[in-house]
């Protein structure tokens, strides 16, 4: 039992360390951030890594919430009122919506940004606004393909027409070339996007590329048309990927690379984000031994995504909060976190952060010198990208319709106002 002469002990050393009752509450509770993003699972996992160290240096607790239903459950939350403190989302159309209206406003970031970022995202970060609104927390090269080195021997593609005999000689010896998966609700079919915008980067060049996602280039024109025909040819036809076009449909894109690994391979190459580097590693798979990268054949350019906070909530604590995270530290915890493949943005973190060869190249195209376009139908007003979605999977369905999918497209297109649409540096 403690004795009155301890107590009393006890509550001067409490005064001397605290001060007074107050300022030991702030010591022990500093508050309450509220997050919502779309990382579950191992992402989930390294994202509360970097959130630890944060909290133990600011006795600041974060309240996170992870939904592949982003979009929607924040549109929900922000017209009852409930919006969170900070968002990540990886679509600037839709955090510039909520900038037009006034929710969002990253002023005081504006210093740091500009000094460590590399000048290809700052155009991403700004996005033709006056003022910040959001910033990239996380970083993704999209124009990637994955491959099994053992597999597929010789020189890799590098234009265009050298994938294209690749893939027809591999369908020609009676193997599948192409893994892929659109199932992705509630928004099934962005990887097929994936696939029509890097076609038309490579082939039509970054122009082309930016009037498109800026909605000043019709649907309908011939350098659009053609990348989707460029993709039938790949795909959408017998042989050309896992299970047929019908199988695309129903399989998730998070499981589109496990035939990658079988024995004997269910196809051999898969075009996918640099976010499917923590789904061959939930395998065991080991990248530059297992798995590698190939450059999406043809000019050196980009297309890159980004998860983006905004702020929805100017307090204190959100403040600190985004200030940590695209900090150098935070940065380099987060890459270096053992659990999900991670990239940053910023130009300060070093390449030896990302450990083996296959990261240190994606990371090298991210920053070192990049030249990058930001995905396409991230960019776009929401209802252009929902339709551009909607299209992928009708032309898998009946490539035949191409000519009335693009109609309706450019219909969609002329329908949205002119200041709904991001226009964004490409490929400088």
């Amino acid at each position: 039992m403690t004795s009155p002469l301890w107590r009393k002990l006890l509550v001067l050393v409490a005064v001397l360390v605290c001060g007074t009752a107050s300022s030991c509450a702030a010591i022990t509770d500093a508050g309450t951030v509220s997050v919502l993003a779309s990382w579950t699972g191992a992402e989930e996992t390294a994202f509360r890594k970097v959130l630890a160290v944060f909290t133990d240096r600011t006795h600041i607790r974060v309240d996170y919430q992870g939904t592949r239903a982003l979009d929607q459950v924040l549109a929900a939350d922000v017209q009852r009122g409930t919006a969170p403190d900070v968002a990540m989302l990886p679509n600037p159309g839709s955090l510039a919506a909520y900038a037009d209206h006034g929710l969002l406003r990253l002023d005081f970031l504006e210093h740091e940004v500009g000094k460590s970022y590399p000048a290809a995202w700052s155009g991403l970060q700004h996005a033709g606004k006056a003022t910040l609104y959001a910033v990239a927390v996380k970083a993704d090269l999209k124009s990637a393909i994955w491959f099994r080195p053992a597999r597929l021997p010789g020189a890799l593609p590098a234009t265009w027409q050298q994938l294209l005999d690749r893939t027809r000689a591999v369908t020609a010896s009676g193997g599948t070339p192409w893994c892929l998966g659109l199932a992705a609700p509630p928004t099934s079919g962005w990887p097929g996007t994936d696939w029509i915008e890097d076609l038309l980067l490579h082939s039509a060049g970054p122009e082309v590329y930016r009037r498109w996602a800026a909605g000043t280039l019709s649907w309908t024109s011939p350098q659009v048309r053609q990348a989707w025909l460029d993709w039938g040819t790949l795909v959408v036809h017998p042989g050309g990927v896992s299970g047929g076009p019908s199988s695309a449909l129903l399989t998730d894109f998070g499981d589109a690379g496990r035939p990658l690994f079988a024995d004997p391979p269910g196809c051999l190459l898969e075009h996918q984000g640099s976010f499917v580097m923590s789904t061959y590693a939930a395998l065991g798979k080991v990248a530059g031994r297992d798995y590698d990268l190939l450059p999406f054949p043809g000019p050196r350019v980009s297309e890159v995504s980004a998860d983006l906070a905004g702020m929805f909530h100017d307090t204190a604590g959100a403040r600190r909060l985004l200030e940590f995270l695209i900090s150098p530290e935070a940065q380099e915890i987060w890459v270096r976190n053992g659990v999900a493949t991670v990239f940053s943005a910023r130009a300060d973190v070093p390449l030896t952060a990302y450990g083996d060869a296959t990261k240190q190249e994606v990371a090298r195209m991210l920053t070192v010198d990049p030249k990058v376009c930001f995905d396409a139908s991230d960019l776009m007003p929401a209802a252009m990208s929902g339709a551009f979605y909607r299209a992928v999977l009708e032309f898998v369905n009946d490539p035949g319709q191409l000519d009335v999918l693009l109609g309706r497209l450019e219909d969609t297109r002329r329908g949205i106002p002119v200041a709904d649409w991001l226009d964004v540096p490409c490929g400088q």
